[in-house]
């Protein structure tokens, strides 16, 4: 941006003016500087430089002449040191030490610095405010921590202030506003910097540069900001504002810069008055740059945008702008910015309407119209500016046919983005694009049946997304040619058949591949093994040595899924060389013999799933070096042996149902302190229920679910959550309200224990009503004998409970009523005796939830408890049957009441002449005021009255 090279040539002409300053120093041949500021760089070294002895080597004891050191300008008059630049972005300097109090030596510095020096002061120093003739310091990325001090006010002559990136907290001073010559102030990206923006910077008069995004400001925006008539940049995002935009700043005439994005302006009022944007009075004529993305914007987009002729970038994204696209790209077309309009951001909106034609803006570059409500088909003749570079039209509602023809003045376009429409891409056969295409995202459009051949002129391709597009080809040897540049390759969700070619060819680094729900069948080549996540689910592949026996190490892969194919084979005992695997999961196969030892050498594995397969034998002690893991599946397998007492702390998902696990529940389970699903459902388990359960703290807590996911991957069946990378999307099968269903559990918000179909004995432990917020809890099909625990009542996050098939005796607990949430309940096949306790829940479940208790009556149940036939069937008393003696204590309390009531009033007027004197005033007022109220009101009436007799007559 222009503003941006304003600013570097600023910073070159202070560099300019001390170069100067060094070589006349040098000309006139000084022997050296001041040996008290020699002394002090010297003592800021020492304390700079702890481990590193290769920074500052010109920075010697040894050499009197300090004016000739690294980073160091003295006066040519004084000898001075005058700038002082220990920058350690672009110098590779990055001092360990910490900045202390010598550098007030240092009293002529002009100059000073230290961004990017990363210094160890656990907190800001507060000693730069007495360096009072400084006007340049920069001090961004430099400490971590503090508050920004007072007394930078006192540097009277400062023209420069940079204090970003040091997680700054508290206010911004007020005091800043003193600073009359400062010409650029930055105090971005400080997260925890809160409070109000003073009033007092609109006193900043020189002031040209402003940005105070990035922080947690609230508030609203100070009408004094309209003072700063130099101000060309000003950057206001990623804050808490809110309220409405100050009318004031129209008047800062030389701004260029407008940034007030994601917060919480609903731009009604002054500047942008009128029910959204209708209205604008003006905005500053000089504007290159407006961006108000993620606000709350409303409406369209009103004609005075027009003349904004020096407009280039226009980003209102992410608001609630809902107007037809035809009204808002005329308003914009009127006058004269249609012609400098370079960039144009509408996204995330509820914009309406047809693509209209754009030939008039010329300049356009880029146009992001993606997740609005664009409806209807492109026209035939239409086409889009011919300089644009970035087109993405996604996730919106159009439909019809793009032809070549639609493209063919856009040789610049590089990046296309159309999916997620109803789009048929249907060009001529031989067609060559005049573009060559860096992204293109065409996933949900119709490109198929036959592999789009047009691809192949694409050669630089570094990210396509064909997916779901009716594709019912075999893919082509020069695509996965081409793949090698490529970042993501996403072909998922087709009907792609055939096998892949064994090729001597590598993705490039990093590169994520989804070839997920096709057809593609025989042996995964070795190739592949460069990508960094690998989804090839849903497929026919049978065999995978070939990927995964090498004798190379393999650090590429992340991720890795190969559920849900023909893998009909022993697992290979190959997984020593994945060094970096996190994810893997080959469930839904038909692979068996034994777990292999070497998945133990998996350390940083955090998801392994290996349900549904014909596992058997015990699972490898090996395994108790994947330390990392979160997830472990390993359900409907044929596994047996204990369940391992080695089992990591971390997990919090477990299955292992539906094996032949035996022996007791091991103590070590007790140590799973953040499991939320466990299920050991259909093993031959015995022994004892633990009453550890008050260990589960993710059970009994309300975890946020930033700290129970806590992955960094993502995996999803969408390409752009799989794009994206930031959490597992997680699945898991469980017995839900009596049948198996699957779910996904990315956020890991269902907590559930299923012990159920195993051969436990004992009581149900009283230590279960700790987990508050257990989900799903299921029993049944167990030995399990005593009381049911009236614990289990403070279970209130529950939605499906079975105990059935038990041999529970006793009463079933009234406190089993609290819980509001229960949707399922079995307790069915068990010796519960007693009344169903009384509750509008436990009433609305069927019969069928507590039958096969011989001794259990009340409603639901038809069977009726002792003692209900009698009220039953006893005749109602009538009121001349009742006892008179009954009504006695009613005859005393109307009589007491009347006494003290009528004697409380009556006698206290009787006995106190001033009470009777202050009465009989109360009532004369009342009546006074009810008889003005009917005199005014009754002459109103009779006006109101003859005006409609008036009227009609």
């Amino acid at each position: 941006m222009k503003m941006m090279s304003t600013i570097v040539c600023a910073m070159l002409q202070f560099h300019l003016l001390f170069s100067n300053y060094g070589g006349a120093v040098a000309d006139a041949k000084h022997v050296g500087c001041i040996e008290k500021e020699r002394h002090a760089l010297l003592e800021l070294k020492a304390s700079l430089v702890l481990d590193d002895t290769s920074l500052l080597p010109t920075w010697d004891s040894k050499s009197h002449d300090c004016c000739a050191w690294e980073g160091i300008v003295c006066s040519n008059q004084s000898a001075h040191v005058e700038m002082l630049d220990l920058n350690g972005y672009p110098n590779g300097l990055y001092p360990n030490g910490k900045i202390n109090a010598s550098l007030l030596e240092l009293q002529h510095l002009k100059y000073l610095n230290l961004s990017y020096s990363e210094f160890s002061n656990s907190i800001f120093p507060e000693f730069f405010g007495s360096l009072s003739n400084l006007r340049f310091l920069d001090l961004r990325a430099s400490f971590d921590g503090g508050r920004v001090p007072n007394d930078l006010s006192h540097l009277s002559h400062l023209q420069y202030l940079d204090l970003s990136r040091n997680g700054f907290e508290g206010t911004i001073p007020h005091q800043l506003g003193n600073l009359s010559h400062l010409q650029h102030l930055d105090i971005s990206n400080n997260y925890l910097l809160k409070g109000t923006i003073p009033h007092q910077l609109g006193n900043l008069s020189h002031l040209q540069y402003l940005d105070l995004s990035f922080n947690n400001l609230g508030g609203t925006i100070p009408h004094q900001l309209g003072n700063l008539s130099h101000l060309q940049y000003l950057d206001l995002s990623d804050n808490n504002l809110g309220g409405t935009i100050p009318h004031q700043l129209g008047s800062l005439s030389n701004l260029q810069e407008l940034n007030l994005g994601y917060n919480q302006l609903n731009v009604v009022g002054n500047l942008l008055s009128g029910k959204v944007l209708d209205g604008v009075r003006f905005l500053p004529s000089k504007l290159e740059s407006l961006a108000f993305q993620s606000n709350s914007l409303e409406g369209g987009i009103p004609y005075s945008f027009d003349n904004l002729c020096s407009l280039k970038s226009l980003d209102l994204s992410n608001n609630n702008l809902s107007e037809d696209l035809s009204v808002i790209l005329h308003n914009m077309s009127v006058g004269c910015a249609k012609y400098s309009l370079q960039n144009l951001n509408l996204d995330a909106n509820q914009i309406t309407g047809m693509i209209p034609d754009m030939s008039g803006f010329s300049s356009l570059k880029n146009l992001f119209l993606s997740d609005n409500l664009l409806n209807g088909s492109i026209l035939k003749n239409f086409n889009f500016p011919s300089k644009l570079e970035v087109l993405y039209l996604d996730s919106n509602n159009m439909k019809g046919v793009i032809s070549d023809s639609h493209f063919d003045n856009m040789s610049m376009l590089m990046y296309l983005d159309l999916s997620h429409n109803s789009l048929a891409l249907k060009f001529s056969e031989n067609w060559l694009p005049p573009f060559q295409l860096s992204t293109i995202y065409l996933s949900s459009c119709i490109l198929g049946p036959s592999f789009p051949k047009w691809l192949h002129s694409q050669k630089y391709l570094q990210r396509v997304d064909i997916s779901n597009s009716g594709i019912s080809d075999v893919v082509p040897m020069w695509f996965w040619n081409q793949a090698t540049y490529t970042t993501l390759v996403n072909i998922s969700y087709n009907n792609i058949i055939g096998t892949i070619p064994n090729l001597p060819i590598r993705f490039s680094e990093g590169c994520r591949v989804n070839l997920d729900s096709n057809q593609f069948e025989g042996s995964i080549p070795p190739f592949f093994q460069s990508a960094r996540y690998l989804g090839l689910s849903k497929n026919k592949f049978s065999e995978i040595r070939l990927l995964l026996c090498t004798n190379t190490t393999i650090n590429n892969v992340l991720l890795l899924d190969l559920s849900k194919n023909q893998l009909s084979t022993q697992l290979p005992d190959c997984w020593s060389h994945f060094k970096e695997l996190t994810f893997l999961d080959l469930s839904d196969n038909t692979l068996f013999g034994e777990v292999p030892s070497s998945m133990g050498s998996l350390s940083k594995l955090k998801i392994l799933i290996l349900r549904n397969n014909s596992l058997a034998g015990k699972l490898p002690i090996s395994l108790k070096n994947c330390t990392n893991l979160v997830m472990l599946d390993l359900g409907d397998n044929g596994l047996s042996g204990p369940i391992p007492y080695w089992l990591g702390q971390q997990l919090q998902m477990l299955s292992l149902r539906r094996n032949q696990l035996s022996g007791s529940l091991p103590p070590s389970l007790c140590y799973l302190t953040d499991i939320q699903l466990l299920d050991l459902s259909e093993n031959n388990l015995s022994g004892r229920i633990f009453k550890c359960l008050k260990n589960f703290s993710a059970m009994s807590h309300n975890f946020s679910s930033t700290r129970t996911v806590g992955l960094e991957l993502y995996y999803s069946r969408s390409v752009y959550a799989f794009d994206s990378g930031s959490s597992f999307d997680l699945t898991a099968f469980l017995m839900w309200k009596g049948e198996e269903r699957l779910f996904k559990n990315n956020m890991l918000i269902l907590r559930s224990i299923d012990l159920s179909s195993n051969q436990l004995t004992g009581v149900i432990p009283e230590e279960i009503g700790s987990l508050t917020e257990l989900v799903s809890l299921n029993l049944s099909r167990n030995n399990l004998s005593g009381e049911i625990t009236s614990k289990i009542g403070k279970l209130t996050s529950l939605d499906s409970l079975d105990l059935s098939k038990n041999y529970l005796f006793g009463p079933i607990p009234p406190s089993l009523s609290q819980i509001d949430r229960l949707a399922m309940l079995n307790l069915s096949d068990n010796n519960l005796s007693g009344r169903i306790p009384i509750g509008t829940q436990l009433q609305s479940f069927e019969a069928s939830s507590y039958e096969g208790n011989v001794d259990l009556c009340g409603k639901p149940l038809d069977k009726t408890c002792p003692g209900d036939e009698e009220v039953v069937h006893q005749k109602p008393e009538t009121h001349e049957e009742s006892n008179e003696d009954d009504k006695k204590p009613l005859y005393l309390s109307v009589t007491f009441g009347f006494i003290t009531g009528f004697w409380g009033l009556w006698g206290s007027l009787f006995l106190s002449r001033n009470w009777r004197n202050k009465y009989v005033l109360f009532l004369n007022n009342i009546i006074d005021t009810i008889y003005v109220f009917m005199v005014l009101n009754a002459t109103k009436f009779q006006r109101w009255l003859r005006g409609l007799l008036e009227k009609f007559v």
